[in-house]
Order: structure tokens, then sequence, then C-alpha cells
């Protein structure tokens, strides 16, 4: 899995490609520590993103705590937005 992650004023957006495992877990979470007081908005653009596992989940919702709510899911395939809904993460995340 790569990572783009483009930076505008307060706020960052990152893009996961691949796949959001176990395998690479470490490296997502990672940049979300890497994640300066000054960013205030995060934006996970999942166009690129093929499959979220459990792991992958857990770092959703941590990202979502480290950015006090202001986190925004955006482009989820139908694959992914089925499992948000399987979890219930659809009603506890800004999906679009």
């Amino acid at each position: 899995m790569t990572i783009e992650k483009i930076f505008k004023g307060n706020t960052a957006v990152f893009v996961p490609e691949g796949w959001l495992d176990t395998a690479n877990a470490a490296d997502f979470s990672a940049a979300i520590d890497e994640l300066g007081s000054d960013v205030t908005k995060l934006t996970i653009d999942m166009s690129k993103l093929e499959y979220i596992f459990s792991a992958g989940l857990r770092l959703i919702v941590a990202a979502h705590k480290k950015m006090k709510g202001a986190l925004t899911v955006t482009n989820a395939s139908a694959e992914i937005m089925d499992v948000f809904k399987m979890t219930g993460f659809d009603k506890k995340l800004d999906l679009k």
C-alpha cells in the first residue's frame, strides 16, 4: 500500500492505494501520527483503496478520535461501504 499525502493549509488529504490490512497498518498509523497540531481536518480519499480489513477500520476510528471528529471519508467503493455499514461505522463517520 502507498499513501499519497496532500496538505493545504490546515487540511490534509490521504489517498491510500491498495489494501489497508494488518501487513501495512503500521504505515497508515505512522502517517496519522505524523500529523501536526496545525492539521485540524483530515480527508481520507478511498478512491484507490481496494479493500479494508479490521486493522484498517481500527485505524480509521483512531484517526477520527485524533482529529476530534474532523475526519471525512470520501470515494469508498461499494464493497468498502458495505464494511462500514456492517460495522455501524457509517453512522459514526462522515462518509461522502
